[in-house]
């Protein structure tokens, strides 16, 4: 069946192409289309099943109306929810998405990069993994449009939407301190990124400012790829230390679902035994039989900010650089009861 042209719906409605092309393209005003014309056109495109030739509009405008959305891991709900934002976000404004996942992994990243600019996108939403600050580098030097989103390298300056995540670990310590709990431990992500670190920082900010001591084996860092099991030998390790913790924070959903498992197998009590604070909101959480505290970061604001910067800057590549930290709002549940009520429940 062949595609239908301009040109067919033009001789069906008895107009000219020109005008055709300036109802389709939403012009109509510009020209002064009459409404009932204007419908007709509109009516006989749809009969037609009439699809533009975006390749011909990308060789007129230079433009090709796609983003490049890198993300660090697709199996991560908060990620994979975010690039619903971004993909709903980009269609309302005439975009169309393409996602690829790196799985933190920097090699990845750099040829899901290339691909994408290969593939003539106008520009990236970027969550960096670790290693990947020479690919940032990069696309400054190419003059490449981007924004980062939910992580950045605060010693290169790029335009970026982020959570303010220190703020967020230091309210979930002090939730637990509040709620009765002194030996609480954090466990990490072992990364130099940014966004990691703050984490940590603000935990133990968290207990500095409430004068508890921190004690080095209460901080358990785990490599991403082998997490499964370095879980396991840090949660061991924890429970028996001297020190033992009483609360635990999770830095990323990832660590506190394989932490939940173990938990599970051990027959340790949440939050009885050890209470729990973790990262981004996910259904799991709801369905553990004791619903689990995390902090919930702006979802969809991270999203549509990162889009309407972006094409902020496509419309105006001049455009002042822009960087934002939204906060996260901690939901309290029953991980992280108060625990005399833990305790006499």
């Amino acid at each position: 069946m062949k595609k239908a042209s301009l040109k067919d719906i033009a001789q069906q409605a008895g107009v000219s192409t020109a005008l055709v092309s300036y109802v389709l393209n939403g012009k109509e005003k510009e020209t002064r289309v009459g409404e009932v014309i204007a419908e007709k056109i509109r009516q006989i495109a749809k009969e037609l099943n009439y699809q533009p030739n975006h390749l011909a509009k990308s060789l007129r405008s230079g433009k090709t109306y796609t983003i490049g959305l890198i993300i660090a891991d697709i199996s991560n709900p908060f990620f994979a929810n975010i690039a619903r934002v971004v993909e709903d976000e980009a269609k309302k404004n005439g975009y169309t998405v393409i996602i690829g996942s790196c799985d933190e992994h920097a090699e990845k990243s750099w040829d899901l990069l290339n691909v994408l600019i290969n593939r003539q996108v106008d520009g990236f939403i970027i969550v960096s993994c670790e290693g990947s600050e020479n690919q940032v580098h990069y696309l400054k030097e190419r003059n490449i449009p981007f924004v980062l989103l939910d992580r950045h390298f605060p010693e290169i300056q790029t335009d970026f939407v982020a959570t303010n995540n220190y703020k967020a670990s230091y309210d979930a310590g002090v939730h637990l301190i509040q709620s009765g709990y002194s030996k609480i431990g954090i466990m990490a992500y072992k990364s130099n990124m940014y966004h990691m670190e703050e984490r940590v920082r603000g935990y133990k900010h968290a207990l500095h400012d409430n004068h508890i001591e921190f004690h080095d084996s209460w901080l358990k860092e785990v490599h991403f790829e082998t997490m499964d099991s370095e879980v396991r030998t840090a949660i061991d390790e924890i429970l028996a230390s001297e020190q033992r913790v009483d609360a635990m924070i999770f830095a990323t959903y990832g660590l506190a679902i394989n932490a939940l498992k173990y938990i599970n197998e051990l027959r340790l009590k949440v939050p009885s035994d050890l209470a729990i604070v973790s990262y981004g909101q996910a259904e799991v959480f709801d369905l553990y039989y004791c619903p689990i505290t995390y902090v919930q970061q702006p979802l969809e604001m991270l999203g549509k900010t990162a889009v309407e910067f972006l094409l902020t800057k496509l419309k105006n590549p001049d455009e002042d650089m822009k960087q934002i930290l939204m906060e996260a709002k901690l939901i309290v549940r029953d991980s992280s009861k108060a625990k005399a009520a833990a305790v006499g429940g």
